[in-house]
Order: C-alpha cells, then sequence, then structure tokens
C-alpha cells in the first residue's frame, strides 16, 4: 500500500529548525483556527485539524521528531522493518498479515512510521478442548490499536465510524469492515477499548479474537491534561494584573468570565471548580488558570513617554523582595 510522505513542518508553517516554543506557538494559532467548533467549513476544518493535531504530536515529542528528522522523506526506503514484521504475528498466526484502520484520527503515513497500525497481543488460543495443535478450534488472535479521541469526546462522549482491513500480503487479497466505536464519556489516556470478536477470525471453528483500541488524547490548543484537571496559560497585560480586570476565558463549556483582583502576581491560579474532565465517579475535575504577564515587544512614541512616567513616578522596587540586608 503507498502512502504518502507527510511534511509535518510544512504543515505548522515552522522551519525545521524551529524551537519547541515556535512549535508551540504555531500548533496553538492554528489549532484555534480551524477547529471545527469555530470554522465555517466544517468538513475541511476537521482534516486540517487533524493534520495540525498529529504534526504537534510528532514534533512537540523529542523522541518522535528525532526519529522523524533522522528518516525523513526517505522513510520506506531505509531498512526499518515492515508492518507486519515489526507488529510480528507470533504463536502460530499466519505470517504476512497485516491490518490497517481509517477513522481513528491518525493518517496512514503515521500509523506506518509510529507503528500504530493493527498489531496482534497475543498468539493464536488453545482448541475448545484444551489441546493445542494444527486440528484444534483455535481462538483468533487479538488486534490492538490506537484510537486519538478530542477533549469534547473525553467530556460528552461520541460514537465513532471506523475501518478495519485485513490484508493477506501472500495473496494481496484485502477484506474491510466497517466498525462502530462508542467513546464513552470520562474515557482515561490510555484505556483500552474492546470490541469482542473483531479481531482476526479463529481457525476451525474457534471465536474470532477482539480488537482493542488504546485511547490518546488529541493535544488541545488551549488545555493541558493532568488526570481530570485541566491546566489554562491566562496572558495579563501589566495593566491587568496591576489594576485588576474582568476577562473571559475558555473552557470545554464555553466561555467564562474570570475576575481578576488588583496586584494579581505573575503564576498564580486560580481554580475553576467542575469545568475539568469526568473524574468517573459522576463529578468532574477542575481548570487551573495559571497567570502569565506578557509585555510589548515594541510601543509607540506615545506609549514610551507613559511608561517612562510610570517609572519615574512609582516608587515599586521589584527586586527589593530579594535583596538581604547588609
Amino acid at each position: 500500500m503507498s502512502v504518502e510522505f507527510k511534511d509535518y513542518y510544512d504543515v505548522l508553517g515552522v522551519a525545521s529548525n524551529a524551537s519547541d516554543e515556535d512549535i508551540k506557538k504555531a500548533f496553538r494559532s492554528l489549532a484555534r483556527k480551524y477547529h471545527p467548533d469555530v470554522a465555517k467549513d466544517k468538513a475541511g476544518a476537521e482534516n486540517r485539524f487533524k493534520e495540525i493535531n498529529e504534526a504537534n504530536e510528532v514534533l512537540s515529542d523529542p523522541d518522535k521528531r528525532r526519529k522523524y528528522d533522522e528518516l525523513g522523506a526517505s522513510w520506506n526506503h531505509s531498512e526499518r522493518p515492515t508492518a507486519h514484521q515489526a507488529g510480528g504475528f507470533r504463536g502460530g498466526a499466519p505470517e504476512g498479515s497485516e491490518f490497517h484502520f481509517d477513522g481513528t484520527g491518525f493518517s496512514d503515513f503515521f500509523e506506518q512510521f509510529f507503528g500504530s497500525r493493527g498489531r496482534p497481543t497475543s498468539g493464536f488460543g488453545r482448541g475448545e478442548d484444551g489441546a493445542e495443535g494444527a486440528e484444534a478450534a483455535r481462538r483468533g488472535q487479538d488486534i490492538e490499536g490506537d484510537i486519538r479521541v478530542t477533549l469534547d469526546e473525553v467530556l460528552r462522549g461520541s460514537t465513532r465510524t471506523i475501518r478495519l482491513w485485513h490484508t493477506d500480503r501472500r495473496t494481496e487479497k484485502s477484506t474491510m469492515q466497517t466498525l462502530r466505536v462508542k467513546i464513552p464519556p470520562g474515557v482515561r489516556q490510555l484505556q483500552l477499548i474492546c470490541l469482542t470478536g473483531k479481531g482476526q477470525d479463529g481457525i476451525g471453528g474457534g471465536d474470532s479474537g477482539n480488537l482493542y483500541l488504546r485511547v490518546k488524547f488529541a493535544q488541545h490548543h488551549d488545555f493541558r491534561v493532568w488526570g481530570a484537571n485541566l491546566y489554562y496559560d491566562l496572558d495579563l497585560g501589566p495593566w491587568e494584573a496591576v489594576l485588576g480586570a474582568t476577562v473571559q476565558i475558555p473552557t470545554l463549556d464555553g466561555r467564562v468570565s474570570l475576575k481578576i483582583p488588583a496586584g494579581t502576581a505573575a503564576e498564580r491560579q486560580f481554580r475553576l471548580r467542575g469545568k475539568g474532565l469526568p473524574t468517573g465517579h459522576g463529578t468532574r475535575g477542575d481548570l487551573h488558570a495559571r497567570v502569565s504577564i506578557q509585555v510589548p515587544s515594541s510601543v509607540t512614541s506615545d506609549e514610551k513617554v507613559l511608561w517612562e512616567q510610570l517609572a519615574a513616578k512609582s516608587a515599586f522596587t521589584p527586586r527589593s523582595i530579594h535583596e538581604q540586608p547588609v
């Protein structure tokens, strides 16, 4: 199966030597622009949003980025093992079998490059009478893959449609089945979703194996996840931190107002209770907004005069708290 190389740097619009901060900024900017909730072209935005997430997942992970950079566009011509060799059917399963997903949120390129294609989890089971042998009925092999889940799906749940191809590399014959996957609200990172009987067919009348999909959270342009809690970087201007303000911040339930008291310092955290992810106990975690004070990189001549006047009149000495008496 021919798979097209994906230039993840081009997807994010950054140079190949971009810093981690450049990648983070590019991802956040593009993800906000193409989020299906705000984009006018919903279908086009959804595909673009998936591409952006995938590119960020690779380039923001040092190990994945190193592997990607080392192989580059010649990735498919290297000596790396093929999918069925790397995944390796074991325990008497027929060699040359390959499983491939569509609709799990990962591109064909990502699946081949980073090994998220269908892979066996164990050998064939014992015969129904407990014996092992070529003539005994044997259970089919379990298959395991990954599925990318958005935080909105974690919160509300969803039903996804995926396609699973099984290719016999010896005969080049492929079969495809369409499956509906229920994502339950509160699903956890790395949780396995089981589709009973959707793995490899059994032999000699044995039962089919199961399909296990490992949940991987899609990175969000606003939030970081820790357990059931969400973390958000709240950027404030110096005047907002000094004078206080009321600002709008995003949550998974929509934007809410947050009152910033006068004299708010950098790295202060505000907790919005119940605005995180489901805990699995009928409650939700919290959203933590962490303050980062931003300063303008340049000012106009009029603004500079005002800043100079403030500097001359202010009695505040920011380094005095660190100075020790002699």
